[in-house]
């Protein structure tokens, strides 16, 4: 199928890698979309069999992170509470590739007038255009929760 060409999906399975990972959780040190904070307990079952790879994308999200992550030896994350319970499937990953976790800080999201998050998606204001708008390092910070 993969040297036909035939457009694939590998997925992880997700029961065979919970019998082999049971406790698994992460150090949040932001907050969580309902406030959750300190050992937070991961979930990933809550995804399925997630893909890991596919014909046009040759690593998922969650694979490339973490592995990124570990090569890059990053000790700290901070990423949009928008991918909080991501977080679950990267703690899995780690923990079945013998990977330690890094911290996690997980912050408010920037909102435009409708109420819609701040993204490249829907080519939204970007963080230089509110540079250039006059919005300083401090600005930013507070209005995605960091002091």
């Amino acid at each position: 199928m993969i040297e036909a060409g035939t457009p694939y999906a590998l997925r992880l399975n997700m029961a065979a890698a919970r019998a082999r990972v049971k406790d698994l959780t992460w150090t949040e040190q932001g907050e969580g979309p309902a406030g959750e904070h300190g050992t937070v307990p991961a979930r990933p079952e809550a995804w399925g069999d997630v893909i890991l790879a596919r014909k046009e994308t040759p690593t998922s999200y969650h694979l490339s992170v973490v592995i990124d992550d570990a090569l890059q030896e990053v000790t700290d994350v901070v990423r949009g509470q928008d991918l909080f319970w991501s977080t679950s499937v990267q703690r899995l990953l780690q923990a079945l590739l013998g990977i330690g976790p890094p911290a996690y800080r997980h912050h408010r999201l920037i909102h435009d007038s409708a109420g819609q998050k701040l993204s490249k998606l829907t080519k939204a204001t970007a963080l230089r255009e509110l540079r250039a708008d006059g919005a300083t390092p401090a600005d930013i910070r507070r209005l995605v929760g960091l002091s």
